[in-house]
């Protein structure tokens, strides 16, 4: 601890509309401050709080954050202040910071929260001279604080704030959106119904737009590209008859609430249906989903997110980098990054501000590649039909195939390659059963509508298996790909696709047939694999985890329970880690880091000093493959004989429902944007005389391509896993804010 940390305050309030996470995001930035030797008050009822004082302004420990993070909303709870909007309430803000001796806050809100933040920081020094000049404080006292530091959290299931990629609650509303899309979409087909839903985001239409990207909705309106067209209600209307022509059952249309026409005037849900009822003379329903996208239990990247977050606010405070300024923490890619408060702030409004000017490609620049990117795929997604081939094109014979165990978010990926590849005019091809199937020449023609309905489908309806094909298995598979005329292959998989496709890539010199563009797609929930930091698949498992240890929690804390989770991740510990850290475990049991009988004691001991102390739920996780010897009925078994009557012990083997169930928004959106650019690449390498292979991901935030030829290098052959894995570095948070350190007095774990 440094003189700078030591017996610091700092503030914490969450402000504006409540988002998903906010209560992890107060969890991590109490238990971060108390570990790192600073006073955390929580104030209560956001600004308004701040201008009341007394007890609205409350000292933390940490135990009174134990038990939030599952929580939807925020405990600490939020409101609007009109008063803090004048000098007058912020001057009596100021007062009551300085009586609590807090020159340090953190604000969880919106962009009208943090600016808010920022003019209270820019009036700090006027303000307390105004207090001394009126004698409300002395100038000693203001001298101890000439400066008030803010660092900004972004709340807001909107997903409208420029310097981050995501805001905290934005995933959770999708999550939400989704799942009622998904429910409303088999009752709307069971009728032949059309459905208009309405959805959140009165300046952003990321919801709108990544709903209709995961869903298969055929239509969507948002305000950054409105219909370019008057006429715009007739081409909507011809699409989505040319859908019930084709054979779709439903037609979903989605509807941003701040949804306008090219002319700025509102498009509302209700005249969506009234078009759709004039126009196509189809029983048409209205369901405007509200705040029910708000609330429930956050979504497990939501409360990492929030954790993660979090914890460097409290960092940035603690180092005295950002002293006297205003900083906002946000995410890029899996890395938690600090930005000026108001370079965001100033970015986002100029975004509205292109809205409002009816300016929309710059409106659509500014949000971003990947928003961008996404909407085009979904403008190809909501067609009908595709566009026919065009006169004299080279049609290329593109095939997709599915390796290693199933991953939610499979079907989706098929669907959007399919989809893409037929309309770029070339002829797609499924090959059934994975490996095996290739080499017996389960492979057929699949076509437009072959893949409705598989964008929420979890499970693997092309079939896959571990099969790595060797010795007489390469000739079988040259022959099938002379004789379907393959000409660029997209392996779709875990570990063992990934190792299939690099033995074919290098079986080249010997089997010309396998000369043709490969590219592996990331698909399995270990999250295992080189060249992409988070595979399809592991986002729709860690969440099946949350939510089965979510129950399993409610359930111990009734009895003064341990239990031991075991999950799945074979020699990767992603899940076990990522999981702990969104459940609260106090431990984690890793295969990177193994466990050995000394450390099961110290654990011991942890539970039974807890457990003294009066708690009454104990959560360790465990990978599947952290030790052959010390399983999880062996640790359960040691914890409840030394345990005696303080607490029993339950295991929670979780299986396979890690594996099952509908792909997340996440992997569904993924899976669809990276299934994308495999097509592309897949078409760009067959031009060449020596086409490449590569396997594709996300790094950093970005997607890239990665040779083929570097996956011995990357790889740990023996634990079949990445040499590098980018999560490791999160272990020391989630060990910090599991247990109080030693620092920490008088607290309960």
């Amino acid at each position: 601890m440094s003189d700078l940390t030591r017996n610091k305050r700092l503030g914490i309030l969450t402000s504006g509309g409540d988002a998903q996470g906010m209560n992890a995001a107060v969890r991590a930035v109490v238990r971060a401050a108390l570990e790192m030797g600073l006073q955390p008050y929580a104030i209560y009822e956001g600004y308004r709080g701040m201008v009341e004082g007394g007890k609205m302004i409350r000292k933390m420990d940490w135990g009174t954050v134990g038990g939030i993070l599952h929580q939807g909303g925020t405990i600490i709870g939020t409101a609007r202040c009109m008063e803090f909007m004048t000098r007058e309430g912020r001057l009596r803000a100021a007062h009551n910071l300085i009586l609590n001796g807090i020159d340090n806050l953190i604000v969880i809100g919106g962009d009208g929260s943090l600016t808010g933040a920022n003019i209270f920081r820019e009036e700090w020094v006027s303000l307390l001279k105004e207090l001394v000049d009126t004698g409300k404080t002395a100038q000693d006292i203001i001298e101890r604080h000439p400066v008030l530091t803010i660092v900004g959290m972004v709340g807001s299931i909107d997903n409208d704030m420029c310097g981050t990629d995501m805001t905290i609650g934005a995933d959770t509303a999708l999550h939400r959106i989704v799942t009622a899309i998904d429910a409303i979409s088999s009752t709307a087909a069971s009728h032949q119904r059309s459905f208009v839903v309405e959805v959140m985001g009165r300046r952003c239409g990321y919801l709108a737009l990544m709903a209709a990207l995961s869903t298969g909705a055929d239509w969507v309106l948002i305000p950054e590209s409105p219909p370019n067209l008057d006429n715009w209600e007739d081409k909507m209307c011809s699409v989505l008859r040319a859908g019930r022509e084709a054979g779709r059952r439903d037609s979903i249309v989605i509807v941003a609430e701040g949804a306008i026409d090219r002319y700025g005037k509102e498009i509302s849900s209700e005249y969506v249906k009234k078009v759709l009822e004039e126009k196509l003379g189809e029983d048409t329903r209205v369901t405007i989903l509200g705040h029910v996208q708000r609330g429930g239990s956050p979504s497990a990247f939501d409360r990492n997110l929030s954790t993660l977050c979090g914890h460097e606010a409290v960092k940035a405070i603690a180092s005295g980098d950002v002293r006297g300024q205003a900083w906002m923490i946000g995410i890029r890619g899996n890395r938690v990054t600090r930005s000026p408060l108001m370079n965001c702030v100033n970015e986002t409004h100029l975004v509205n501000q292109a809205i409002k000017a009816q300016n929309f490609d710059q409106a659509m620049q500014l949000r971003g590649s990947s928003f961008s990117e996404s909407f085009r795929i979904v403008r190809t997604f909501v067609r009908a039909l595709p566009h026919p081939p065009k006169p004299g094109q080279r049609r290329l014979r593109l095939a997709v195939i599915h390796g290693g165990g199933p991953a939610p978010g499979m079907n989706t990926a098929v669907r959007a390659a399919v989809r893409i590849g037929v309309d770029k005019g070339h002829i797609m091809m499924g090959i059934r059963n994975g490996f095996e199937g290739f080499i017996a020449g389960d492979i057929y023609e699949m076509d437009w509508m072959s893949v409705n309905g598989w964008a929420p489908r979890g499970g693997a309806e092309l079939g896959t298996n571990r099969k790595i094909p060797a010795a007489g298995d390469f000739y079988a598979i040259a022959r099938n790909i002379e004789k379907f005329e393959i000409q660029g292959l997209l392996v779709i998989g875990g570990w063992a696709a990934y190792h299939s496709a690099h033995q074919l890539y290098t079986q080249r010199h010997l089997f010309p047939a396998f000369n043709i563009p490969i590219v592996c797609l990331p698909a399995t929930i270990d999250n295992d694999l080189p060249g992409s930091e988070l595979s399809i698949g592991a986002d729709t498992a860690l969440n099946s985890i949350v939510e089965s240890v979510d129950k399993i929690k409610q359930s111990a804390v009734a009895s003064r329970r341990c239990f031991v989770v075991e999950v799945m991740g074979d020699e990767c510990g992603y899940l076990a880690l990522m999981s702990g850290l969104a459940t609260g475990a106090e431990r984690v049991y890793l295969p990177e880091e193994g466990v050995t009988l000394n450390d099961l004691k110290k654990d011991l001991d942890n539970l039974l000093s807890g457990f003294r102390q009066g708690k009454r739920l104990g959560l360790m996780i465990r990978n599947e493959s952290v030790n052959r010897f010390y399983t999880t009925d062996f640790m359960a078994a040691l914890f409840e004989e030394e345990g005696k009557n303080l607490f029993d012990v339950r295991t929670a083997i979780l299986g396979h429902l890690q594996q099952g169930g509908d792909p997340t928004p996440f992997d569904r959106i993924q899976a669809a944007r990276l299934a994308s650019k495999c097509i592309e690449y897949l078409i760009e390498e067959a031009e060449n005389s020596d086409p490449g292979g590569h396997f594709i991901g996300l790094q950093a935030g970005k997607v890239l391509f990665t040779p083929l030829d570097d996956l011995p290098r990357m790889v740990d052959k023996e634990h079949k896993r990445p040499r590098h894995q980018w999560w490791m570095d999160i272990r020391p948070i989630a060990r910090a804010l599991a247990h109080p350190g030693p620092s920490v007095q008088g607290s309960e774990g």
